[in-house]
């Protein structure tokens, strides 16, 4: 019997799961800028927070294996920002380039653009942006795919293992 991908929304008892994907790239990689990692209670907190605001934090499962997540949150906390959701994915190492990417943020498209407008008093979301610590070949193919174009570089704003890391911002607009 093969194993079959399951979509489903982050539930607190998530967070360990949701930790030992992310602390990697903590650990290891310049892809966050986030240096000390996190505790499976640390991300149970950053979930919730997500979801109180009425917004999906999804996580791809098999066999009830979680294989990664995807997040949409606010891009900046300013009034003006409110139309636009920064997206956020990450994905087991060893789940990479099986479609669980794909599988994770078509879904979150989906619901984002289906969010009902009422969690904003304002307007419904009207931006998505993606930003990616470059070189990230896979990231900036997965973000393409799902329309969202390149609208510019930051060079070296961020600094980790005494490295200089330029940082891109993909943008979609759902309306």
């Amino acid at each position: 019997m093969t194993a079959r991908l399951s979509i489903r929304d982050a539930r607190p008892g998530d967070g360990a799961a949701l930790a030992a994907i992310y602390n990697p790239y903590i650990r290891d990689t310049v892809i966050t800028f986030e240096i000390d990692e996190l505790t499976g209670d640390d991300m149970a907190a950053r979930v919730a927070k997500i979801q109180d605001a009425g917004l999906p934090w999804l996580v791809a499962t098999e066999d009830d294996t979680v294989l990664g997540y995807a997040y949409a949150g606010p891009f900046r906390e300013r009034a003006a920002y409110v139309h636009t959701l920064e997206t956020s994915i990450y994905l087991d190492v060893d789940a990479t380039g099986r479609g669980v990417g794909r599988s994770l943020y078509a879904e979150l498209f989906s619901q984002l653009s289906g969010l009902d407008p009422a969690w904003c008093i304002h307007a419904p979301i009207h931006a998505l942006l993606g930003g990616i610590a470059l070189p990230n070949d896979a990231s900036v193919a997965l973000h393409e795919k799902f329309g969202m174009t390149h609208v510019g570089t930051m060079g070296q704003v961020g600094r980790k293992f005494d490295t200089w890391i330029d940082v891109g911002f993909w943008q979609l607009e759902l309306d």
